[in-house]
């Protein structure tokens, strides 16, 4: 009887882990950069998806079939709504692909806050961000203009 208990127990534990890392997959997103780097995005654990953090986390160029073992550099930032996306591109101008993270608002869906980050070989740094932009916009676009403004 103990050891039915106890396998019944594991196989609901197991489910509820399964169920667990099921649900965490939505709130993760990589993607690897032009310079070969891979990037990690998630949000914060235990939070609510609606709001609270998420990390940035930049790996060095490495054997494919191991991507997360160099660890080169991250932060958290704050978060509003849920992370949707990761993009590339030159956001200030250095010939260098930069980090854009996009985290959609929740409710009506129609705003997101747009992060872009440069990225160092040690380093990575919020170059600037916009919150509250309408969805439909190019982010990237909107990202250039306003460094180009700062200038």
């Amino acid at each position: 009887m103990n050891k039915i208990s106890l396998f019944l127990i594991s196989l609901a534990c197991a489910g509820i882990a399964g169920n667990t890392f099921a649900a965490d997959k939505d709130r993760i997103k990589t993607a690897t950069m032009p310079q070969g780097m891979t990037v990690v995005v998630a949000e914060g654990d235990l939070e609510p998806r609606s709001a609270g953090s998420y990390s940035l986390r930049l790996y060095a160029k490495n054997d494919p079939a191991y991507p997360y073992d160099r660890y080169s550099a991250g932060l958290v930032r704050p978060r509003n709504g849920t992370v949707e996306e990761i993009k590339f591109a030159d956001v200030n101008q250095d010939g260098k692909a930069d980090i854009i993270v996009i985290t959609r608002y929740t409710g009506s869906g129609a705003y997101v806050t747009v992060d872009a980050y440069s990225v160092g070989t040690k380093s990575v740094q919020l170059l600037t961000s916009i919150a509250g932009m309408d969805a439909k916009k190019d982010a990237v676009k909107a990202l250039k203009n306003k460094l180009n403004r700062r200038r």
